[in-house]
């Protein structure tokens, strides 16, 4: 442990009202684009539909009750390399002498602790969501640094390496020797290093996605199904990738934009959280105006929007080699019906040691949030094994 062993405090932020009046007025000055007849979702986030979002986001959304509701997860704040990280650590309600395990959730982008905020009372207290109470974690859910209310590298943004390196110092700080991990997005990437730069602490790795794939064999040493979906893959990445683009080359270019106008900042996410949803083209059947607003609100607050971005430079940089290590702590895999770029179990085993994959029926690149009871019965189910293995000092 570091020679002075750093504290973490209750964290609960409240927004200055100003801020909030601010944000009305940027939002009813907004200067509309233009956008062929008929277009709706097809050149990017629909006007009509934006509009209306914006209009209520203006007039309509109580973000005091949002963050009063955010309150109620038990949240901190702790000095971690330089940064304060804030972070949710809600304790198992578990029976007496029950194993505890404790579970490290790795959010992506463009969101936050926001992912798993309907999921954390789930895992943490089973019986009262109509569970087994002996499935209880411990729930660590921290903001990665310019995400969330976890404060920004004021130099070089960090990477998913860096990043698993600080969740492991997180960790240590809290007690827990050995521990369990799981993620999406850019989660997954953070677990999966977790994984591999601290083996001996991590008894299982769980993750809704593979990332986008990097492969630079022999095609030939590929199966068939492999193949093919490398070239779907791409094809996922002509056709929807361009923010990713931006975001490796050119982020604070657009983060000019999105710093400064709510209703940029909007359509920059909520084209995502429709694209990557299982709502079959219907937002708001995975994600009400409420939800939607709160994400994004927090983006808006925090100005974590360009300092989020620019991890992608910083993961662009990752060298191949770190990309090719296979994963050997168990691991498994929940690839959800409506996520995208879903990987066949051939290349699962490639990367990783898979000992569970499944298919859950519904849900998207925002399973936690999406289906959160269905997420919570998988994280379960591929734990369960795992919670004998640790010992750890509960603070």
């Amino acid at each position: 442990m570091p020679d002075a062993s750093p504290r973490p405090e209750p964290f609960t932020p409240h927004t200055d009202p100003a801020a909030l009046e601010d944000l009305r007025a940027r939002l009813r000055a907004t200067r509309w684009p233009d956008a062929p007849e008929g277009a709706e979702w097809s050149l990017g986030t629909d006007l009509a539909y934006l509009r209306e979002l914006v209009a209520y986001w203006a007039d309509g959304f109580d973000w005091p009750a949002q963050e009063e509701a955010l309150a109620r997860l038990p949240r901190f704040r702790v000095p971690l390399g330089g940064l304060g990280i804030h972070f949710v650590h809600a304790r198992a309600v578990a029976p007496a002498g029950a194993p505890v395990l404790p579970l490290l959730l790795g959010h992506g982008w463009p969101d936050s602790f926001w992912r798993y905020s309907k999921v954390v009372p789930l895992l943490a207290d089973p019986a009262a969501h109509g569970a087994d109470p002996a499935d209880a974690f411990d729930v660590i859910v921290p903001d990665m640094p310019g995400f969330g209310y976890s404060e920004h590298p004021v130099g070089q943004p960090l990477d998913a390496v860096a990043v698993a390196g600080l969740w492991a110092e997180l960790m240590e700080v809290l007690g827990y020797e050995r521990f369990g991990a799981a993620g999406g997005d850019v989660g997954s990437h953070v677990s999966r290093y977790l994984a591999l730069d601290h083996p001996e602490r991590v008894v299982a790795v769980h993750r809704t996605d593979a990332g986008l794939p990097l492969f630079t064999g022999d095609p030939a040493e590929l199966a068939p199904e492999e193949r093919a979906w490398l070239e779907e893959t791409a094809a996922w990445g002509a056709a929807e990738g361009g923010y990713v683009a931006m975001q490796r080359t050119k982020p604070q270019t657009v983060a000019f934009g999105l710093t400064d106008s709510p209703a940029g900042l909007a359509a920059w996410i909520v084209e995502k959280l429709r694209a990557w949803s299982d709502c079959g083209g219907d937002i708001e059947r995975s994600f009400t105006k409420d939800e939607i607003l709160t994400n994004v609100t927090l983006y808006w607050l925090t100005g974590t929007i360009g300092p989020s971005m620019r991890m992608y430079r910083a993961n662009a940089a990752i060298p191949p080699a770190q990309h090719a290590r296979r994963v050997e702590v168990p691991s498994g895999f929940s690839i959800f019906h409506g996520d995208v770029v879903r990987p066949p179990r051939a290349w699962l085993e490639r990367t990783a040691n898979v000992v569970y994959a499944t298919e859950p029926p519904r849900g998207g690149h925002f399973a936690p949030f999406e289906e959160p009871e269905l997420y919570a019965e998988e994280l379960r189910a591929f734990f369960r094994p795992y919670r004998a293995a640790v010992r750890n000092v509960r603070r």
